[in-house]
């Protein structure tokens, strides 16, 4: 079965920087485009970054733009998020997720980032 398993949250100071890991298994990691969501309390989960099955290609939510970058290692069917110049808006739960997400989709625990002074 599917399992995503999230790590590398923490609390960091606005500016600084975090990197997330998403391991995968229970599918063929290498032919799924894989992406990054968020959570904030009391709102709605929000799409934040899209990589390539290949991981030729990406694209992110005009919120992060030019701050984070996802990358994947197909060999560790891993998916990778680096977070610059962290702002306290970025607060939220991170998950990761294999394209294309239905309502039936497996969801990992996610994991926990904090900006705050």
């Amino acid at each position: 079965q599917v399992q995503l398993v999230e790590s590398g949250g923490g609390l960091v100071q606005p500016g600084g920087s975090l990197r997330l890991s998403c391991a995968a298994s229970g599918f063929t990691f290498s032919s799924y485009a894989m992406i990054w969501y968020r959570q904030a309390p009391g709102k709605e989960r929000e799409l934040v970054a899209t990589v390539s099955s290949p991981g030729s290609s990406t694209s992110y939510s005009d919120s992060v733009k030019g701050r984070f970058t996802i990358s994947r290692d197909n060999a560790k069917n891993t998916v990778y998020l680096q977070m610059n110049r962290l702002k306290p808006e970025d607060t939220a739960v991170y998950y990761c997720n294999r394209r294309p997400v239905t309502a039936r989709s497996y969801w990992g625990q996610g994991t926990q980032v904090t900006v705050s002074s």
